[in-house]
Protein backbone atom coordinates (compact mmCIF):
# COMPACT_ATOMS: atom_id res chain seq x y z
CA UNK A 1 0.00 0.00 0.00
CA UNK A 2 1.52 3.28 -1.35
CA UNK A 3 2.58 6.47 1.14
CA UNK A 4 -0.58 8.53 -0.77
CA UNK A 5 -2.70 6.31 0.08
CA UNK A 6 -1.97 5.86 3.45
CA UNK A 7 -2.64 8.97 4.09
CA UNK A 8 -6.25 9.80 2.04
CA UNK A 9 -7.22 6.64 4.22
CA UNK A 10 -5.87 8.54 7.58
CA UNK A 11 -7.71 11.18 6.28
CA UNK A 12 -10.87 9.68 6.09
CA UNK A 13 -10.84 8.16 8.96
CA UNK A 14 -10.24 11.71 10.85
CA UNK A 15 -13.62 12.89 8.63
CA UNK A 16 -15.74 9.86 8.87
CA UNK A 17 -16.02 8.18 12.81
CA UNK A 18 -19.25 6.61 11.71
CA UNK A 19 -18.11 3.85 10.05
CA UNK A 20 -14.61 3.40 11.09
CA UNK A 21 -14.80 0.07 12.40
CA UNK A 22 -11.82 -1.56 10.03
CA UNK A 23 -11.29 -4.80 9.18
CA UNK A 24 -7.63 -6.75 7.90
CA UNK A 25 -6.42 -10.20 6.78
CA UNK A 26 -2.96 -9.56 7.99
CA UNK A 27 -1.23 -11.18 11.11
CA UNK A 28 -1.27 -8.01 12.74
CA UNK A 29 -2.04 -4.36 12.29
CA UNK A 30 -0.08 -3.64 9.62
CA UNK A 31 -2.20 -3.35 6.37
CA UNK A 32 -6.01 -1.60 6.27
CA UNK A 33 -5.39 -0.77 9.92
CA UNK A 34 -1.90 0.67 9.75
CA UNK A 35 -2.97 3.88 8.18
CA UNK A 36 -4.70 4.71 11.57
CA UNK A 37 -1.14 5.21 12.99
CA UNK A 38 -0.10 7.77 10.67
CA UNK A 39 1.88 10.97 11.39
CA UNK A 40 0.26 10.31 15.34
CA UNK A 41 -3.50 9.97 14.07
CA UNK A 42 -4.13 7.26 16.42
CA UNK A 43 -2.95 5.25 19.26
CA UNK A 44 -3.04 1.19 19.31
CA UNK A 45 -4.53 -0.50 21.80
CA UNK A 46 -4.41 -4.61 22.59
CA UNK A 47 -7.28 -5.73 24.78
CA UNK A 48 -8.16 -9.52 25.38
CA UNK A 49 -11.96 -10.17 26.62
CA UNK A 50 -12.99 -13.80 28.05
CA UNK A 51 -15.84 -15.30 25.56
CA UNK A 52 -18.17 -18.66 26.90
CA UNK A 53 -17.05 -21.81 25.27
CA UNK A 54 -18.58 -25.31 25.90
CA UNK A 55 -18.31 -28.85 24.36
CA UNK A 56 -21.18 -30.23 22.02
CA UNK A 57 -21.46 -33.77 22.09
CA UNK A 58 -22.71 -35.39 18.84
CA UNK A 59 -23.26 -38.91 20.01
CA UNK A 60 -20.38 -40.39 18.04
CA UNK A 61 -22.28 -39.85 14.77
CA UNK A 62 -21.75 -38.37 11.79
CA UNK A 63 -23.39 -38.11 8.22
CA UNK A 64 -20.30 -39.71 6.17
CA UNK A 65 -22.42 -41.26 3.15
CA UNK A 66 -20.70 -40.90 -0.35
CA UNK A 67 -21.37 -37.15 -0.70
CA UNK A 68 -19.77 -36.35 2.92
CA UNK A 69 -16.52 -38.31 1.98
CA UNK A 70 -15.19 -35.94 -0.99
CA UNK A 71 -12.03 -34.03 -0.47
CA UNK A 72 -12.28 -32.22 -3.90
CA UNK A 73 -15.43 -31.11 -5.99
CA UNK A 74 -14.53 -31.81 -9.47
CA UNK A 75 -17.39 -29.82 -11.57
CA UNK A 76 -16.51 -31.34 -15.14
CA UNK A 77 -15.53 -34.62 -14.11
CA UNK A 78 -15.36 -37.07 -10.99
CA UNK A 79 -14.86 -35.90 -7.30
CA UNK A 80 -12.44 -37.80 -5.77
CA UNK A 81 -12.84 -38.73 -2.19
CA UNK A 82 -11.48 -40.55 0.73
CA UNK A 83 -12.23 -43.69 3.35
CA UNK A 84 -10.69 -44.16 6.68
CA UNK A 85 -9.44 -47.23 7.60
CA UNK A 86 -7.63 -48.53 11.35
CA UNK A 87 -7.95 -48.04 15.25
CA UNK A 88 -6.54 -45.74 17.62
CA UNK A 89 -6.52 -45.36 21.07
CA UNK A 90 -5.69 -42.76 23.89
CA UNK A 91 -6.58 -41.52 26.95
CA UNK A 92 -8.44 -38.56 26.22
CA UNK A 93 -10.84 -39.75 23.66
CA UNK A 94 -10.68 -43.30 24.01
CA UNK A 95 -10.97 -46.52 20.97
CA UNK A 96 -12.03 -44.98 17.47
CA UNK A 97 -12.26 -47.67 14.92
CA UNK A 98 -13.14 -46.72 11.32
CA UNK A 99 -14.50 -48.94 8.76
CA UNK A 100 -15.16 -48.53 5.38
CA UNK A 101 -18.38 -50.01 3.21
CA UNK A 102 -19.02 -50.28 -0.43
CA UNK A 103 -20.70 -51.09 -3.20
CA UNK A 104 -19.08 -52.70 -6.79
CA UNK A 105 -20.24 -52.20 -9.89
CA UNK A 106 -18.88 -53.79 -12.98
CA UNK A 107 -16.71 -52.50 -15.66
CA UNK A 108 -19.37 -53.73 -18.18
CA UNK A 109 -22.82 -54.55 -17.61
CA UNK A 110 -24.26 -57.94 -18.84
CA UNK A 111 -20.25 -58.65 -19.55
CA UNK A 112 -19.55 -62.43 -21.28
CA UNK A 113 -17.08 -64.05 -19.94
CA UNK A 114 -16.86 -66.78 -22.68
CA UNK A 115 -17.31 -70.27 -22.69
CA UNK A 116 -16.47 -72.15 -19.33
CA UNK A 117 -14.30 -69.32 -17.42
CA UNK A 118 -12.56 -69.98 -14.69
CA UNK A 119 -10.84 -68.10 -12.32
CA UNK A 120 -7.20 -67.67 -11.39
CA UNK A 121 -6.97 -65.58 -9.10
CA UNK A 122 -8.75 -62.58 -7.66
CA UNK A 123 -7.03 -59.52 -5.84
CA UNK A 124 -8.24 -55.97 -4.10
CA UNK A 125 -6.07 -53.05 -5.00
CA UNK A 126 -5.69 -49.90 -2.65
CA UNK A 127 -3.18 -47.49 -4.09
CA UNK A 128 -1.55 -44.55 -2.55
CA UNK A 129 -1.32 -41.03 -3.49
CA UNK A 130 1.97 -41.23 -3.96
CA UNK A 131 4.93 -43.46 -2.77
CA UNK A 132 8.36 -42.07 -1.24
CA UNK A 133 11.56 -41.81 -3.12
CA UNK A 134 13.34 -45.12 -1.75
CA UNK A 135 12.69 -47.97 -3.08
CA UNK A 136 13.78 -51.69 -2.08
CA UNK A 137 14.04 -54.18 -4.67
CA UNK A 138 13.77 -57.76 -4.00
CA UNK A 139 16.10 -60.19 -5.37
CA UNK A 140 14.87 -61.26 -8.86
CA UNK A 141 13.26 -64.79 -8.26
CA UNK A 142 13.46 -67.55 -11.57
CA UNK A 143 10.10 -69.62 -11.87
CA UNK A 144 7.94 -71.02 -14.19
CA UNK A 145 4.50 -69.77 -15.25
CA UNK A 146 1.63 -71.46 -16.89
CA UNK A 147 0.90 -69.31 -20.12
CA UNK A 148 -1.85 -70.63 -21.73
CA UNK A 149 -1.20 -74.55 -21.97
CA UNK A 150 2.71 -73.28 -22.21
CA UNK A 151 5.17 -73.73 -19.17
CA UNK A 152 7.31 -70.84 -19.60
CA UNK A 153 10.09 -69.71 -17.50
CA UNK A 154 9.93 -66.24 -16.33
CA UNK A 155 11.47 -63.58 -13.92
CA UNK A 156 9.50 -61.81 -10.91
CA UNK A 157 10.67 -58.49 -9.44
CA UNK A 158 9.04 -57.01 -6.86
CA UNK A 159 10.01 -53.26 -5.82
CA UNK A 160 8.90 -52.46 -1.84
CA UNK A 161 7.91 -48.22 -1.23
CA UNK A 162 7.39 -46.46 1.84
CA UNK A 163 3.68 -45.05 1.06
CA UNK A 164 2.49 -41.69 1.15
CA UNK A 165 -0.96 -41.85 1.62
CA UNK A 166 -2.53 -38.66 2.20
CA UNK A 167 -2.77 -39.30 6.27
CA UNK A 168 -1.82 -41.33 9.21
CA UNK A 169 -2.61 -40.44 12.16
CA UNK A 170 -2.22 -41.71 15.59
CA UNK A 171 1.11 -44.61 16.64
CA UNK A 172 2.72 -44.58 13.33
CA UNK A 173 6.39 -45.11 13.89
CA UNK A 174 7.82 -49.36 13.89
CA UNK A 175 10.08 -50.56 15.77
CA UNK A 176 11.91 -49.23 18.82
CA UNK A 177 10.94 -46.43 19.90
CA UNK A 178 7.71 -46.46 17.50
CA UNK A 179 4.25 -47.93 19.91
CA UNK A 180 1.98 -49.21 17.25
CA UNK A 181 1.44 -52.75 15.75
CA UNK A 182 1.38 -53.89 12.44
CA UNK A 183 -2.35 -52.68 10.38
CA UNK A 184 -4.62 -56.35 10.13
CA UNK A 185 -7.27 -55.76 7.25
CA UNK A 186 -10.49 -57.82 6.83
CA UNK A 187 -12.57 -57.89 3.39
CA UNK A 188 -15.95 -59.15 4.18
CA UNK A 189 -18.83 -59.52 1.82
CA UNK A 190 -21.77 -57.22 2.84
CA UNK A 191 -25.11 -58.79 2.72
CA UNK A 192 -26.99 -55.90 3.67
CA UNK A 193 -28.22 -53.72 0.84
CA UNK A 194 -26.81 -50.64 0.99
CA UNK A 195 -29.32 -48.09 0.14
CA UNK A 196 -28.19 -44.78 -0.37
CA UNK A 197 -31.79 -43.30 -0.53
CA UNK A 198 -32.46 -44.30 3.11
CA UNK A 199 -31.09 -42.02 5.71
CA UNK A 200 -30.50 -45.28 7.82
CA UNK A 201 -26.99 -45.80 5.38
CA UNK A 202 -25.76 -42.12 5.59
CA UNK A 203 -24.47 -42.10 8.92
CA UNK A 204 -21.54 -43.48 10.47
CA UNK A 205 -23.16 -45.79 13.07
CA UNK A 206 -24.87 -47.97 10.30
CA UNK A 207 -25.15 -51.84 11.35
CA UNK A 208 -24.97 -53.84 8.17
CA UNK A 209 -24.76 -57.85 7.71
CA UNK A 210 -21.63 -60.09 6.57
CA UNK A 211 -21.37 -62.90 4.85
CA UNK A 212 -18.14 -64.62 4.03
CA UNK A 213 -15.19 -63.55 4.94
CA UNK A 214 -13.10 -62.91 1.58
CA UNK A 215 -9.66 -62.03 2.51
CA UNK A 216 -7.34 -60.07 4.58
CA UNK A 217 -3.64 -58.73 4.87
CA UNK A 218 -1.14 -57.36 6.75
CA UNK A 219 0.01 -53.64 6.20
CA UNK A 220 3.35 -52.63 7.56
CA UNK A 221 3.36 -49.26 6.02
CA UNK A 222 4.76 -50.36 2.80
CA UNK A 223 3.18 -51.12 -0.51
CA UNK A 224 4.76 -53.16 -3.60
CA UNK A 225 4.85 -53.34 -7.20
CA UNK A 226 5.51 -56.20 -9.30
CA UNK A 227 6.77 -56.71 -12.81
CA UNK A 228 6.91 -60.90 -14.42
CA UNK A 229 8.72 -61.34 -17.58
CA UNK A 230 9.33 -64.05 -19.98
CA UNK A 231 13.50 -64.94 -19.92
CA UNK A 232 13.39 -65.55 -23.50
CA UNK A 233 12.73 -61.89 -24.94
CA UNK A 234 11.98 -60.19 -21.39
CA UNK A 235 8.50 -59.11 -22.90
CA UNK A 236 6.33 -58.42 -19.71
CA UNK A 237 3.53 -60.90 -18.97
CA UNK A 238 2.48 -59.07 -15.86
CA UNK A 239 3.09 -55.45 -13.90
CA UNK A 240 1.41 -54.06 -11.54
CA UNK A 241 1.37 -50.36 -9.88
CA UNK A 242 2.59 -49.82 -6.26
CA UNK A 243 -0.33 -50.25 -3.93
CA UNK A 244 -1.85 -52.62 -1.43
CA UNK A 245 -2.62 -55.97 -2.84
CA UNK A 246 -5.07 -57.91 -1.13
CA UNK A 247 -5.98 -61.58 -2.80
CA UNK A 248 -9.43 -62.56 -2.11
CA UNK A 249 -11.45 -65.44 -2.45
CA UNK A 250 -11.36 -66.90 -6.12
CA UNK A 251 -13.79 -69.76 -5.32
CA UNK A 252 -16.28 -67.15 -3.49
CA UNK A 253 -15.95 -65.11 -7.27
CA UNK A 254 -16.15 -67.59 -9.21
CA UNK A 255 -19.55 -68.58 -7.90
CA UNK A 256 -20.89 -65.34 -7.04
CA UNK A 257 -19.74 -64.10 -10.75
CA UNK A 258 -18.37 -66.28 -13.29
CA UNK A 259 -21.02 -69.20 -12.67
CA UNK A 260 -23.55 -66.40 -13.24
CA UNK A 261 -22.07 -65.53 -17.01
CA UNK A 262 -24.89 -64.55 -19.07
CA UNK A 263 -27.91 -64.42 -16.00
CA UNK A 264 -30.26 -61.42 -14.68
CA UNK A 265 -27.86 -60.85 -12.23
CA UNK A 266 -25.21 -59.20 -14.41
CA UNK A 267 -27.49 -57.57 -16.15
CA UNK A 268 -26.96 -53.70 -15.13
CA UNK A 269 -26.16 -52.05 -11.95
CA UNK A 270 -29.49 -52.27 -10.22
CA UNK A 271 -30.00 -56.06 -10.52
CA UNK A 272 -26.13 -56.68 -9.96
CA UNK A 273 -26.12 -54.16 -6.56
CA UNK A 274 -28.93 -56.15 -4.94
CA UNK A 275 -27.48 -59.45 -5.69
CA UNK A 276 -23.62 -58.82 -4.74
CA UNK A 277 -24.60 -55.92 -1.95
CA UNK A 278 -20.64 -54.87 -1.46
CA UNK A 279 -17.74 -55.67 0.63
CA UNK A 280 -16.26 -54.24 3.95
CA UNK A 281 -12.82 -53.24 4.78
CA UNK A 282 -11.97 -52.87 8.42
CA UNK A 283 -9.22 -53.95 10.92
CA UNK A 284 -9.01 -56.32 13.86
CA UNK A 285 -7.02 -54.17 16.05
CA UNK A 286 -8.10 -51.71 18.43
CA UNK A 287 -5.24 -49.75 18.25
CA UNK A 288 -2.32 -48.49 16.32
CA UNK A 289 -3.10 -45.24 13.33
CA UNK A 290 -5.84 -44.03 11.26
CA UNK A 291 -5.32 -43.87 7.80
CA UNK A 292 -7.16 -42.18 5.14
CA UNK A 293 -6.99 -44.08 1.66
CA UNK A 294 -7.99 -42.33 -1.27
CA UNK A 295 -10.57 -44.47 -2.58
CA UNK A 296 -10.94 -43.72 -6.80
CA UNK A 297 -8.16 -45.85 -7.28
CA UNK A 298 -9.76 -48.81 -5.37
CA UNK A 299 -10.74 -51.55 -7.83
CA UNK A 300 -11.31 -55.33 -7.30
CA UNK A 301 -9.28 -57.25 -10.37
CA UNK A 302 -10.80 -60.62 -11.19
CA UNK A 303 -7.75 -62.98 -13.18
CA UNK A 304 -9.55 -65.71 -15.44
CA UNK A 305 -9.36 -67.79 -18.21
CA UNK A 306 -11.92 -69.20 -21.10
CA UNK A 307 -11.73 -71.74 -23.44
CA UNK A 308 -11.03 -70.65 -27.21
CA UNK A 309 -11.56 -72.42 -30.17
CA UNK A 310 -8.74 -71.58 -32.82
CA UNK A 311 -9.22 -73.34 -35.77
CA UNK A 312 -9.78 -76.48 -34.07
CA UNK A 313 -7.10 -75.64 -30.86
CA UNK A 314 -8.26 -75.44 -28.20
CA UNK A 315 -6.46 -72.55 -25.40
CA UNK A 316 -7.54 -70.73 -22.58
CA UNK A 317 -5.93 -67.47 -22.49
CA UNK A 318 -6.26 -65.42 -19.79
CA UNK A 319 -8.35 -62.04 -19.20
CA UNK A 320 -8.87 -59.54 -16.39
CA UNK A 321 -11.93 -58.07 -15.24
CA UNK A 322 -12.68 -55.52 -12.71
CA UNK A 323 -15.12 -54.34 -10.18
CA UNK A 324 -15.09 -50.65 -9.69
CA UNK A 325 -15.68 -49.34 -6.24
CA UNK A 326 -15.95 -45.67 -7.07
CA UNK A 327 -18.48 -43.49 -6.12
CA UNK A 328 -17.95 -41.29 -9.30
CA UNK A 329 -20.31 -44.11 -10.83
CA UNK A 330 -22.91 -43.95 -8.22
CA UNK A 331 -21.87 -46.56 -5.70
CA UNK A 332 -23.23 -46.43 -2.22
CA UNK A 333 -20.46 -45.55 0.02
CA UNK A 334 -20.17 -45.18 4.35
CA UNK A 335 -17.39 -44.50 6.14
CA UNK A 336 -18.42 -46.89 9.08
CA UNK A 337 -17.35 -45.70 13.01
CA UNK A 338 -16.96 -47.34 16.72
CA UNK A 339 -15.62 -45.75 19.39
CA UNK A 340 -15.47 -46.65 22.92
CA UNK A 341 -15.04 -43.91 25.18
CA UNK A 342 -14.27 -45.87 28.69
CA UNK A 343 -12.11 -44.24 31.00
CA UNK A 344 -11.65 -41.32 28.69
CA UNK A 345 -11.24 -37.77 29.26
CA UNK A 346 -14.05 -37.00 27.18
CA UNK A 347 -16.28 -39.67 28.82
CA UNK A 348 -16.24 -37.69 31.78
CA UNK A 349 -15.96 -34.48 30.91
CA UNK A 350 -19.73 -34.48 28.21
CA UNK A 351 -21.27 -35.61 31.50
CA UNK A 352 -21.19 -32.15 32.86
CA UNK A 353 -21.07 -29.42 30.07
CA UNK A 354 -21.56 -25.84 30.84
CA UNK A 355 -23.32 -24.03 28.12
CA UNK A 356 -23.57 -21.15 30.34
CA UNK A 357 -20.12 -20.66 31.64
CA UNK A 358 -18.18 -22.84 29.62
CA UNK A 359 -15.95 -25.99 30.03
CA UNK A 360 -12.67 -25.78 31.19
CA UNK A 361 -11.60 -28.25 28.65
CA UNK A 362 -12.26 -28.45 25.11
CA UNK A 363 -12.56 -31.38 23.17
CA UNK A 364 -12.27 -31.74 19.18
CA UNK A 365 -12.55 -35.06 17.07
CA UNK A 366 -13.22 -35.43 13.34
CA UNK A 367 -15.43 -38.42 12.28
CA UNK A 368 -18.63 -37.68 14.61
CA UNK A 369 -16.68 -36.33 17.92
CA UNK A 370 -17.07 -33.43 19.50
CA UNK A 371 -17.31 -29.90 18.53
CA UNK A 372 -16.60 -26.75 20.48
CA UNK A 373 -19.40 -23.86 20.44
CA UNK A 374 -18.04 -20.47 21.50
CA UNK A 375 -19.80 -16.92 22.63
CA UNK A 376 -19.32 -13.68 22.73
CA UNK A 377 -20.63 -12.48 26.31
CA UNK A 378 -23.72 -10.10 26.01
CA UNK A 379 -20.82 -7.81 28.77
CA UNK A 380 -18.33 -8.04 26.20
CA UNK A 381 -20.54 -6.59 22.92
CA UNK A 382 -21.60 -4.28 25.80
CA UNK A 383 -18.16 -2.87 26.39
CA UNK A 384 -17.17 -2.91 22.48
CA UNK A 385 -20.20 -1.40 21.96
CA UNK A 386 -19.79 1.38 24.37
CA UNK A 387 -15.46 1.49 23.09
CA UNK A 388 -17.03 2.00 19.67
CA UNK A 389 -19.33 5.07 20.30
CA UNK A 390 -18.05 6.96 23.04
CA UNK A 391 -13.85 6.55 22.37
CA UNK A 392 -14.50 6.51 18.91
CA UNK A 393 -12.39 3.25 18.53
CA UNK A 394 -11.89 1.97 15.22
CA UNK A 395 -11.17 -2.11 15.34
CA UNK A 396 -7.92 -3.22 13.34
CA UNK A 397 -7.99 -6.57 14.17
CA UNK A 398 -9.77 -9.83 15.95
CA UNK A 399 -9.15 -12.85 16.78
CA UNK A 400 -10.47 -15.50 18.67
CA UNK A 401 -7.14 -17.12 20.37
CA UNK A 402 -7.10 -20.86 21.48
CA UNK A 403 -4.58 -22.33 22.87
CA UNK A 404 -3.93 -26.15 23.16
CA UNK A 405 -4.39 -28.09 26.42
CA UNK A 406 -0.33 -28.81 27.51
CA UNK A 407 -1.29 -30.85 30.99
CA UNK A 408 -3.52 -33.75 28.98
CA UNK A 409 -2.42 -33.59 25.21
CA UNK A 410 0.61 -35.30 24.09
CA UNK A 411 2.66 -33.28 21.14
CA UNK A 412 3.48 -36.75 19.73
CA UNK A 413 0.40 -37.41 17.81
CA UNK A 414 0.50 -35.00 14.42
CA UNK A 415 -0.92 -31.62 14.13
CA UNK A 416 -2.55 -30.00 10.60
CA UNK A 417 -2.53 -26.25 10.37
CA UNK A 418 -5.50 -24.66 10.30
CA UNK A 419 -7.44 -28.22 9.89
CA UNK A 420 -10.41 -26.60 11.50
CA UNK A 421 -13.90 -24.65 10.33
CA UNK A 422 -15.38 -22.05 12.14
CA UNK A 423 -19.59 -21.15 11.19
CA UNK A 424 -21.89 -18.72 12.86
CA UNK A 425 -24.88 -19.54 13.46
CA UNK A 426 -28.36 -17.04 12.73
CA UNK A 427 -31.49 -17.42 14.77
CA UNK A 428 -34.22 -18.55 12.80
CA UNK A 429 -36.80 -15.56 13.05
CA UNK A 430 -39.77 -17.66 13.60
CA UNK A 431 -38.47 -20.58 15.80
CA UNK A 432 -36.01 -18.91 17.75
CA UNK A 433 -33.60 -22.10 16.83
CA UNK A 434 -30.08 -21.39 16.50
CA UNK A 435 -28.97 -22.26 12.42
CA UNK A 436 -25.72 -22.64 10.44
CA UNK A 437 -25.99 -20.82 6.97
CA UNK A 438 -23.65 -19.20 5.81
CA UNK A 439 -19.17 -18.72 6.30
CA UNK A 440 -18.23 -16.25 8.85
CA UNK A 441 -18.37 -12.75 7.46
CA UNK A 442 -14.54 -12.59 7.31
CA UNK A 443 -14.16 -15.69 4.90
CA UNK A 444 -16.98 -14.02 2.85
CA UNK A 445 -14.98 -11.28 2.37
CA UNK A 446 -11.94 -13.03 1.70
CA UNK A 447 -10.00 -12.44 5.00
CA UNK A 448 -9.25 -16.16 5.48
CA UNK A 449 -10.09 -18.03 8.35
CA UNK A 450 -7.36 -18.66 11.19
CA UNK A 451 -3.16 -18.59 11.59
CA UNK A 452 -1.70 -21.07 13.71
CA UNK A 453 1.28 -20.97 15.75
CA UNK A 454 3.74 -23.09 17.23
CA UNK A 455 2.63 -26.33 15.77
CA UNK A 456 5.88 -27.99 16.98
CA UNK A 457 5.36 -27.21 20.42
CA UNK A 458 2.85 -27.36 23.54
CA UNK A 459 0.98 -24.98 24.19
CA UNK A 460 0.49 -24.25 20.51
CA UNK A 461 -2.36 -21.83 19.50
CA UNK A 462 -4.75 -20.60 16.54
CA UNK A 463 -6.17 -17.34 16.00
CA UNK A 464 -9.69 -17.45 14.01
CA UNK A 465 -10.29 -14.33 12.11
CA UNK A 466 -13.38 -12.77 13.56
CA UNK A 467 -12.38 -9.10 12.52
CA UNK A 468 -15.31 -8.34 10.10
CA UNK A 469 -17.25 -10.65 12.31
CA UNK A 470 -16.75 -8.49 15.12
CA UNK A 471 -17.79 -5.14 13.50
CA UNK A 472 -20.73 -6.50 12.45
CA UNK A 473 -21.83 -7.37 16.15
CA UNK A 474 -20.36 -3.79 17.15
CA UNK A 475 -22.36 -2.19 13.90
CA UNK A 476 -25.67 -4.01 14.49
CA UNK A 477 -28.98 -2.19 15.41
CA UNK A 478 -30.40 -1.92 18.38
CA UNK A 479 -31.43 -5.77 19.45
CA UNK A 480 -29.31 -7.45 16.67
CA UNK A 481 -26.05 -7.17 18.49
CA UNK A 482 -26.18 -10.90 19.67
CA UNK A 483 -26.87 -12.08 15.34
CA UNK A 484 -23.55 -14.22 14.60
CA UNK A 485 -22.43 -14.13 18.44
CA UNK A 486 -22.52 -17.67 18.75
CA UNK A 487 -19.58 -19.86 16.44
CA UNK A 488 -19.30 -23.16 16.01
CA UNK A 489 -16.23 -25.09 15.92
CA UNK A 490 -15.51 -28.58 14.11
CA UNK A 491 -12.54 -30.45 12.86
CA UNK A 492 -12.04 -30.86 9.21
CA UNK A 493 -11.36 -28.22 6.39
CA UNK A 494 -13.72 -26.39 4.07
CA UNK A 495 -13.87 -28.36 0.52
CA UNK A 496 -12.30 -26.54 -2.59
CA UNK A 497 -13.77 -27.28 -6.04
CA UNK A 498 -11.26 -27.56 -8.72
CA UNK A 499 -10.81 -23.55 -8.85
CA UNK A 500 -9.45 -23.35 -5.48
CA UNK A 501 -12.60 -21.67 -3.80
CA UNK A 502 -14.55 -23.00 -1.11
CA UNK A 503 -17.30 -25.24 -2.14
CA UNK A 504 -19.71 -24.00 0.41
CA UNK A 505 -20.27 -23.99 4.12
CA UNK A 506 -21.85 -27.19 3.83
CA UNK A 507 -18.81 -28.95 2.49
CA UNK A 508 -16.32 -29.85 4.94
CA UNK A 509 -14.30 -33.03 5.55
CA UNK A 510 -15.29 -33.45 9.23
CA UNK A 511 -16.68 -37.09 7.82
CA UNK A 512 -13.41 -38.40 7.31
CA UNK A 513 -10.79 -35.83 9.44
CA UNK A 514 -8.70 -38.35 11.66
CA UNK A 515 -7.59 -35.34 14.02
CA UNK A 516 -8.60 -34.27 17.58
CA UNK A 517 -7.24 -32.30 20.02
CA UNK A 518 -7.80 -30.72 23.53
CA UNK A 519 -8.05 -27.44 24.17
CA UNK A 520 -7.89 -24.60 27.05
CA UNK A 521 -11.43 -23.23 27.37
CA UNK A 522 -13.17 -20.56 29.88
CA UNK A 523 -11.22 -21.57 32.83
CA UNK A 524 -10.57 -18.41 34.74
CA UNK A 525 -7.47 -19.43 36.22
CA UNK A 526 -5.07 -20.54 33.64
CA UNK A 527 -3.58 -18.18 31.57
CA UNK A 528 -3.94 -19.44 28.26
CA UNK A 529 -8.02 -19.75 28.09
CA UNK A 530 -9.74 -18.92 25.13
CA UNK A 531 -9.80 -14.95 24.77
CA UNK A 532 -11.35 -12.54 22.51
CA UNK A 533 -8.31 -11.05 21.14
CA UNK A 534 -9.20 -7.05 19.80
CA UNK A 535 -6.31 -4.31 18.48
CA UNK A 536 -8.03 -0.97 18.13
CA UNK A 537 -6.91 2.12 17.76
CA UNK A 538 -8.53 5.49 19.17
CA UNK A 539 -7.90 9.26 17.94
CA UNK A 540 -5.70 11.07 19.90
Amino acid sequence: MTHTVKRTLAMLFVAVFGSALLYNCEPEADSLGEQLFIDGAAEGNVTSYDLIAYNVNNNDSIRSDAGRLVNLINTSGISPSYAVLGAFSEGQFGMQKASFLTQLRMSTDNFSFGTTPKVDSVVLVLRPNSVADSVVTRPLKDESLLVGTEMVPVSTEIKSYPTNFINKYGKTKLGPGGSHTLMHINVDEITTFLDSNTDAFKYSNVVVNTGESLGSAVFDGNVTSKTITKKSDNSALFTSDAGLRIRLNKDFFQTKILDKNGKPELMDAANFTRYFKGIKLSVTDTDGYLLQLPTESMEVIMYYTNEKNDNGTITRPQSTFKLLLTGGIGNARIGQYEYDRTNSAWATARQSINTTDGDDKLYLQGMGGPSVRVKIPDETITKLKTLYKDNKAAIMSASIRIFTDAATWSNNYKRKANNFTLLPYTTNKTTGALELKSFTADVTAGFGLMRSYDLDKNPSYYDFIVTKTVKDIVEAKEGEEKENSILLVNMGEFVPTTTGAAAGYKFTTRAFATERGVFVGTDKTNANRIQLKITYGTKK
